[in-house]
């Protein structure tokens, strides 16, 4: 087994544990096994310290890369270690569709899923509410199979953030293949988007909001069709349909970017904002996101939109999105559909950190959720407090790993509230 020491995808983190690429889920089992402490590391695009590990990381990048589709039960197995773009191309190619994709199509299936990781759109779920079943290599190096209609715990299984062990391999469900056309739209006054705020979020198949959250208007809105829910008018709650391709950094050229234009293209083509081929969003970045119920999504932008002045300096964009309530317990959506506030930051780690306990601040009054594996500041007992099963979720963990063997400083201090020692 080939293992190497590297960085995450933006750059900001380096990875204390040395990585090994196993060949077979044999060998997988083998080495978490063997490991006293072990964790999985999938696209790396995570920015913060929760993928990894005191011990080793086990990357799945060379591990049975087949996905296998069941027609009949509208449900395919895939590694946990593929990309959703390379699984969106093979679902395409025989006729099906998973029911989003994020932003980028170049992260890991299991990685998206132990954090709840999402698209947008008022009837959209995360990527993980798709998951029918999962297998999961324990820490006694056992093969263990869950799923949403045998496993009594399931839902407190899928975001997990890699605390119960190495997920394999991943059952999600599917439908038919789709068309999707994407408008974009620029510069809608603020005032026009939150008068409507539930109509604009939920005027078609998905919609991204992408603003610097200074002046008076949205940079731009993209909005993707699905069936013909929405017909493409020149203008959207004000603002005006994009004559040139549009990249959400300002002064990065569009071909990059998912086909605009209202060119109908398949799901797998329209969904995710960037394209298979091309370097992701930017690169050099850091990141951070907020879930707001969504009663309180205007005032939770109203919030952001006074921190203008502290936030513009340090941001290369933000994003809203809307999302589905879910039933998962350590979701960002658990139990409410909500509104993810994105931040896009430039790579200024220090100034980044000493921003976020204000913006978490503002924040506070409308029952915050972090991202988990983006930059936050929150710390567990203000978990605690805002994941009703989290405590649930730290029992699950105490049986199903007693000898903390998938346990880092990040989980010990986030979920468990404590220092590592």
């Amino acid at each position: 087994m080939n293992q190497t020491s590297e960085r995450n995808w933006a750059g900001n983190y380096r990875y204390s544990a040395p990585i090994a690429h196993p060949t077979t889920v044999d060998e997988v089992q083998q080495l978490v096994a063997a490991a006293p402490q072990v964790r999985a590391l999938g696209s790396r695009h995570s920015f913060n310290a929760i993928a990894d590990s005191p011990g080793t990381l086990v990357a799945l990048d060379l591990v049975d890369d087949a996905i296998v589709i069941d027609p009949g039960a509208l449900s395919v197995e895939v590694s946990g270690g593929a990309t959703y773009g390379t699984l969106a191309v093979e679902l395409q190619r025989q006729g099906y569709a998973l029911h989003n994709l994020a932003s980028l199509p170049h992260i890991s299936v299991a990685g998206a899923i132990a954090t709840g990781t999402h698209g947008s759109g008022d009837r959209n779920g995360s990527l993980a509410t798709a998951v029918r079943a999962l297998e999961i290599v324990t820490g006694s190096g056992d093969l263990l199979r869950v799923s949403r209609e045998t496993t009594p715990d399931f839902a407190g299984m899928v975001v997990a953030l890699g605390a119960l062990g190495i997920v394999t391999r991943v059952t999600l469900d599917i439908q038919p293949t789709f068309a999707v056309r994407q408008f974009v739209y620029e510069n809608l006054p603020w005032g026009e988007v939150l008068q409507h705020f539930d109509a604009v979020m939920g005027s078609a198949y998905s919609v991204s909001l992408f603003t610097n959250w200074l002046g008076e208007n949205v940079d731009q809105a993209w909005v993707k069709s699905r069936g013909g829910d929405y017909a493409g008018e020149s203008e959207f709650f004000g603002g005006t349909a994009a004559t040139l391709g549009r990249h959400p950094l300002p002064g990065i050229s569009a071909v990059n970017c998912t086909e605009q234009f209202g060119v109908s293209g398949p799901w797998s083509e329209r969904l995710a904002h960037f394209r298979l081929a091309f370097t992701p969003s930017n690169g050099d970045e850091l990141q951070s996101e907020y879930h707001v119920p969504r009663e309180h999504a205007v005032a939770a932008i109203e919030a952001m939109r006074t921190l203008s002045a502290r936030i513009a300096p340090l941001l290369l964009v933000g994003e809203v999105r809307s999302i589905a309530a879910d039933d998962l317990w350590l979701s960002p959506n658990f139990e409410r559909a909500g509104v993810a506030l994105h931040f896009t930051w430039k790579p200024e780690q220090a100034a980044v950190e000493a921003l976020l306990p204000a913006v978490e601040a503002a924040l506070a009054p409308f029952a915050v959720r972090p991202h988990w594996g983006k930059l936050f500041q929150t710390d567990a007992k203000t978990l605690a407090a805002s994941f009703p099963r989290l405590d649930d979720f730290r029992a699950l963990v105490d049986r199903l790993d007693p000898a903390g063997k998938f346990r880092n400083d990040f989980l010990e201090r986030t979920v468990f509230g404590r220092a590592r020692t």
